[in-house]
């Protein structure tokens, strides 16, 4: 049974998929924190000094100083500017999917087929033209095929 274990521990495609995993994680780390700490804050200068992390709807009824407050006080709220940094992340991610499999179906795409221009001598075993009526090599008449 552990061998059996081991043979389908060690198989190339579920390898592939724990380090595909593993690096998925860690961009989605690296794109939250390019998004958090670059991206929204450039777009919420643009309009107007906005903090998308503090934009939230307060349904409770009692005041917080901000989104993060409202949160640890288990406050009954609606955090919209967490949605939008999580949609931006989302759409950046898929972005960097979408091109990574261009990228691979390009490469993976099966070249087309020339075709010959040479045939074998079936007399000598040597390459000749594919109109060749006979070898030049052991003169042998191919016929006209």
């Amino acid at each position: 049974m552990w061998k059996d274990f081991k043979a389908f521990i060690m198989k190339g495609n579920l390898v592939q998929i724990a380090v595909a995993f593993i690096i998925g994680a860690a961009f989605g780390a690296v794109v939250s924190s390019f998004v958090n700490d670059l991206i929204m804050p450039i777009i919420g200068k643009l309009v107007g000094n906005v903090d998308f992390a503090n934009l939230y709807i307060n349904l409770s009824g009692q005041t917080y100083e901000s989104a993060a407050a409202a949160r640890a006080a288990g406050a009954a709220a609606i955090y919209y500017g967490a949605f939008i940094n999580a949609v931006v992340n989302f759409l950046i991610i898929a972005l960097v999917v979408f091109l990574i499999v261009k990228a691979y179906q390009k490469m993976e795409r099966p070249k087309a087929a020339v075709a010959p221009i040479t045939k074998e001598c079936p007399f000598c075993m040597t390459q000749i033209p594919l109109k060749a009526t006979r070898c030049p090599h052991c003169t042998s008449d191919l016929g006209a095929k």
